[in-house]
């Protein structure tokens, strides 16, 4: 008893020589440290003491500080709620107040950020109060619920009912997935795609048609995590004709949801859209093939590669290189070793050959061994680097093969790259 009224003296001494990290130390022992009823007897007082810290301290001592009011209890919910509606109290310190209500699960707080909500200009502020009343959870709902009906406050509803992700919000959210205001519709129909329930899907379904773009990008992301359904609700076809949507952004989120689906439907889709993609979907599509993870999508990678342009090249190259089911792997390999033909106008693109060397050396095989070797031999000097990066992944087998030709007689370039390899191994 005797520490906690020294600190108590030792705290009012600091508060009144402005010695706020002094303050902040006192309080945390009071507080934290101290037997729980001489904290509910001295609440009101050290309550004062971490409000004028509040008040007068700067960011980092506010934010020290703010960690104390919820062990003082529920007495510091209305002189917080009175600094949230000061209007002329500066921003940061109503940001800390908001923050702090956030940790009470109580109606008071609630109450308190539901009005600034209602009466707030300042929009920063507005969504300062929704974050908070996100973090309290299910028990601000049937607070929100209110806030959607009025269209001043129904979009900060939306958002914050989005932050809470537990199911007591898809009912409020399904009432204005059909909202005029396109923020309340995108948050809607981002929010109820985390949650797998039987009302749901249809409504992804139709916003696949919704005439913004942004919507239809959150709805086509939201079916390209519900592979289950695929057949049910034919995903891959309607899906696909999202990859012709006039708007790019909606045809990569719809290359990459069929990806998920991880079918050779998918996959040939994909596919017959990539010819004359412009080239910013054609390396999504690509990314995708790798991702469908079967062989099919593999052989359309190698299809791919017709097309010219040294770019998708270099892409697909670094897809085949990321497989990472062994099966695939193999399949991989051969692909990117067929490249190293110097019959292939690929291969004579410095940056493809880059590439070709380090996507060898992460798919780990053997059979890549020779034609690592024989990059050794090029002249770009960054070709040579990543063909021994990728060699040394291969090892031992491969420093055994270049110890091997260091003694065999070869072309003087391929001698200086295996002696380079060699040293730097």
């Amino acid at each position: 008893m005797v520490d906690f009224y020294q600190f108590l003296q030792q705290a009012q001494s600091a508060s009144s020589a402005a010695n706020w990290w002094l303050l902040i130390q006192c309080l945390q022992q009071l507080i934290l440290g101290s037997e729980k009823i001489l904290v509910v007897m001295h609440q009101a007082e050290l309550l004062e003491l971490a409000l004028v810290v509040l008040d007068a301290g700067s960011f980092d001592q506010r934010w020290q500080v703010s960690k104390l009011f919820r062990p003082l209890g529920t007495i510091a919910i209305s002189p917080l709620s009175e600094i949230l509606m000061d209007e002329d109290a500066e921003e940061e310190l109503r940001w800390c107040a908001s923050r702090i209500l956030a940790e009470f699960d109580d109606d008071e707080a609630i109450a308190a950020l539901v009005a600034l909500l209602k009466t707030n200009q300042n929009e920063q502020l507005g969504a300062y109060a929704a974050a908070a009343l996100g973090q309290i959870g299910v028990k601000a709902i049937p607070v929100l619920m209110e806030l959607l009906v009025e269209e001043e406050t129904r979009e900060l509803a939306v958002l914050t009912l989005a932050q809470i992700r537990h199911s007591a919000t898809i009912s409020p959210l399904l009432t204005v997935v059909h909202d005029p205001q396109v923020a309340v519709r995108v948050a809607a129909i981002e929010a109820l795609s985390s949650f797998h329930d039987s009302r749901i899907p249809p409504v992804l379904l139709d916003a696949l048609n919704d005439v913004v773009a942004q919507v239809r990008c959150e709805a086509v992301k939201g079916l390209g995590f519900r592979a289950d359904l695929n057949i049910e609700l034919d995903l891959v076809n309607r899906l696909a004709a999202r990859l012709h949507d006039f708007n790019i952004d909606v045809c990569r989120e719809a290359a990459k949801a069929l990806s998920r689906m991880g079918t050779d439907d998918a996959a040939s889709h994909l596919f017959q859209a990539l010819p004359l993609a412009p080239l910013k979907l054609q390396i999504e599509i690509v990314r995708a093939l790798g991702w469908c993870e079967t062989i099919d999508g593999l052989e359309y990678l190698q299809q791919a590669l017709e097309i010219e342009s040294p770019l998708l090249w270099q892409e697909i190259v670094t897809v085949l290189g990321r497989v990472k089911e062994s099966l695939l792997q193999k399949k991989a390999a051969v692909i990117l070793v067929e490249l190293l033909n110097p019959e292939h106008i690929r291969i004579h693109i410095s940056d493809v050959k880059q590439a070709l060397a380090l996507a060898l050396g992460q798919l780990g095989e053997i059979s890549a061994i020779e034609p690592l070797i024989l990059l050794l031999a090029d002249v770009d000097p960054r070709v040579r680097f990543h063909a021994i990066s990728a060699l040394k992944n291969l090892s031992p087998v491969a420093y055994e093969r270049l110890q091997y030709l260091a003694t065999t007689i070869l072309s003087p370039d391929l001698q200086i790259g295996i002696a380079q390899a060699l040293a730097e191994w």
